[in-house]
């Protein structure tokens, strides 16, 4: 338990100077974790046995369920999008100002690659207006994949939802058929979640194209994910 206080502690450390930023999603849940876990690891020794067998049983039921969670969203890390899709809709991420990000980076280099390879597939980018964006997550990736070498006649832009689920229903309008193959572009740890918000609103043959995410940042992605995916199983039903 003290050990995993301070590897937390110690990637709450390793976040902050590698982004230089406070603000990065899902930074506090470290320090959280590393002070919980420094503090039990240093008090529980002195506890009476039963106290600690009861500690041990209540965090590991927990435990179990995020091991088998992560399983679950690592399996739809690893996947071979077929050849020839008529359309890959390319999911939207944090635009700052009017630059892309380290991670919507990530889609749009793996979704131009797709469209080299596959001269008859289009793409929908789709990503509203959000807070601190100069411009539409939509437009900022039609401008980045043009500058690519992307032909604009390929590129579709879907610029009103704000989140996967938008981004996956507004797209509908696009596709039109929803038992075609369709493929969806985002980070490797994202996948699972976009999958299946895919398949519950009506797609019936989607096909992945995983892009890579920062491996510095993985780990916070993979946690922050787990808590997001129980929140769709439990809440929302696959939202």
């Amino acid at each position: 338990m003290l050990y995993c206080g301070l590897l937390g502690l110690i990637y709450y450390l390793m976040i902050r100077f590698y982004t230089g930023r406070k603000d990065t999603t899902f930074l506090p849940f470290w320090l959280i974790f590393g002070v919980s876990c420094t503090v039990c690891g240093i008090v529980l020794p002195w506890l009476p046995t039963w106290v600690q067998d009861s500690m041990w049983l209540i965090l590991g039921i927990p435990f179990l369920i995020f091991m088998i969670a992560e399983i679950v969203i690592c399996s739809a890390m690893i996947q071979t999008p077929r050849e020839g899709l008529r359309f890959i809709i390319v999911l939207g991420a944090q635009v700052r100002g009017e630059r892309v990000t380290n991670s919507l980076k990530r889609r749009l280099d793996k979704a131009a690659e797709y469209l080299y390879q596959n001269s008859g597939t289009r793409a929908i980018l789709s990503g509203g207006q959000g807070k601190g964006e100069d411009i539409t997550e939509a437009e900022a990736m039609y401008r980045y994949l043009k500058a690519r070498g992307i032909d604009a006649g390929r590129l579709i832009r879907e610029k009103e939802s704000v989140s996967t689920w938008e981004n996956l229903k507004k797209s509908q309008s696009f596709v039109v058929d929803l038992t075609q193959p369709v493929g969806i572009v985002t980070n490797n740890f994202h996948m699972y979640r976009a999958l299946m918000m895919g398949r519950n609103q009506g797609y019936r043959n989607l096909d992945g194209i995983v892009a890579s995410s920062n491996p510095v940042l993985l780990p916070n992605y993979l946690v922050r994910e787990f808590f997001a995916c129980m929140r769709s199983w439990i809440i929302y039903r696959g939202r």
